[in-house]
């Protein structure tokens, strides 16, 4: 998990970036998504992919489309999110060295297995109460005002 760190970063800003700004019944379009993380579209496009494939996001179609949260903001937790994004993106090329296979990589999996813990235990309904905390508000469409 931390060697494909951006990946699950983005996954996860991904999915909150929905949760927030549509939720289950509204919709937010890749590239709405991609301009509020400032990333290109194209980049993120195989992570969305990759959580719709998952159902952690739902993709709708049509002129007002975009994507929506799979399920409850409640029911997604960030290890499955993280998992999601990071399943088959290998972990790069095997250990020659002694001492780090015997040192670094055990290490770097007990932090794996920390985050993964750590991540089990939040969803994304606690980011955005941690976001609320922060002072961060959802955004509300204003009602017109003609003054004629």
């Amino acid at each position: 998990m931390l060697l494909r760190r951006d990946r699950a970063m983005t996954a996860i800003g991904i999915v909150l970036d929905v949760a927030f700004h549509a939720g289950r019944s509204g919709s937010a379009s890749a590239a709405e998504i991609a301009e509020r993380l400032g990333q290109a579209r194209r980049g993120i496009e195989p992570v969305l992919q990759a959580l719709v494939r998952a159902k952690l996001l739902a993709s709708v179609r049509g002129p007002h489309g975009g994507y929506r949260l799979g399920r409850a903001q409640r029911d997604l937790s960030l290890a499955e999110i993280v998992d999601a994004a990071v399943d088959g993106d290998g972990a790069g090329t095997p250990v020659q060295d002694r001492l780090q296979a015997a040192v670094t990589v055990p290490l770097w999996d007990e932090l794996d297995q920390l985050c993964q813990r750590h991540f089990s235990a939040l969803t994304v309904d606690d980011l955005l109460r941690r976001a609320a905390a922060a002072g961060i508000t959802r955004p509300t469409s204003e009602p017109l005002d003609f003054a004629i």
